[in-house]
């Protein structure tokens, strides 16, 4: 997605678990029929992990006849983590990418030195009354790779590991997890994973890297006594050994990895560690200098003014 104007996510109420580090309470927006729930960056966390931004996209079930229309737009210096819940999205991009995101899969861009893309409803989807439900997030790429080529890769549910037990589902995303490994490859160590809990269903999460946070797409859950309940960023405080209780059947995300090397700047849909490169990029986008996308060209989201 592209950066869209959001009001700054809020800190949460102070709560007694001493495991917690800070709760983000991201802002609705509503984009005209589809909300918007921004939970990174926010105030005092710019990064949990390489993950600098996170947006939680519906629930939304739109007319006959419409859905999203992000138009192209450029990207440096991340990677999009894309993952549905629900519903479906058309993505291209620069490379010659044409492919429809479909629940439990997962659409991984790295945009390196530069790439463009845009994601639509697709006419089929449009004349059903389309519903959408899902997570973007933006992981900041390590200062080896900000200048590395464009990539794009997009995994099938079939592809992304999945354990199941006691009341649980979880589907490991990225990264390493209960024994499982993910196909998607991503410089810098990192996990990422849907998990689905069922009422009375507990779910560990080990301290296996320093920065760590659950996002509740929906339902309750109680940590060391408190509850939390559907939109809310947990994030943990390292070192401790995390126990989950689902009080309702619930949906989690679990995301975080070791510190990045570095503070990141960033503007629009722009990400780097260096200011003199976001300039760059934002004078190549105005000059039409990055590449257009196949079958995506006649349009296009201009550079932000006055910003």
């Amino acid at each position: 997605m592209s950066w869209t104007p959001t009001e700054d996510p809020l800190p949460g109420d102070v709560h007694a678990c001493e495991a917690l580090q800070q709760v983000i309470v991201p802002r609705a927006r509503d984009l005209g029929g589809f909300s918007v729930r921004r939970a990174l960056p926010a105030a005092g966390r710019q990064m949990v992990g390489p993950f600098i931004f996170f947006d939680q996209m519906g629930p939304a079930e739109f007319l006959i006849g419409t859905g999203i229309d992000v138009r192209p737009h450029p990207h440096i210096g991340l990677a999009t983590v894309t993952y549905l819940f629900d519903g479906e999205i058309m993505h291209r991009d620069s490379l010659g990418s044409a492919v429809a995101i479909k629940p439990g899969e997962l659409n991984l861009m790295a945009a390196g030195s530069g790439i463009v893309h845009s994601e639509r409803t697709s006419a089929e989807q449009k004349a059903l009354g389309p519903r959408l439900f899902g997570i973007q997030a933006w992981a900041a790429l390590p200062k080896s790779h900000e200048e590395s080529s464009p990539t794009f890769a997009h995994y099938d549910a079939t592809q992304l590991p999945r354990i199941t037990g006691e009341g649980k589902t979880v589907r490991l995303i990225m990264g390493q997890m209960f024994g499982q490994t993910s196909p998607a490859e991503f410089p810098h160590p990192s996990f990422y994973a849907e998990a689905v809990l069922a009422p009375g269903a507990i779910l560990p999460l080990d301290a296996d890297h320093d920065e760590r946070a659950v996002y509740i797409a929906s339902g309750e859950i109680d940590i060391a006594g408190d509850t939390f309940g559907a939109g809310r960023l947990l994030v943990f405080r390292p070192g401790d050994r995390i126990s989950i209780l689902a009080i309702s059947q619930s949906r989690l995300i679990l995301l975080g990895g070791e510190p990045m090397d570095g503070p990141r700047h960033i503007w629009w849909n722009f990400v780097s560690s260096s200011k003199d490169r976001i300039d760059a990029a934002k004078a190549d986008w105005k000059a039409k200098r990055f590449p257009f996308v196949p079958g995506d060209a006649e349009e296009f989201i201009p550079l932000p003014e006055g910003r």
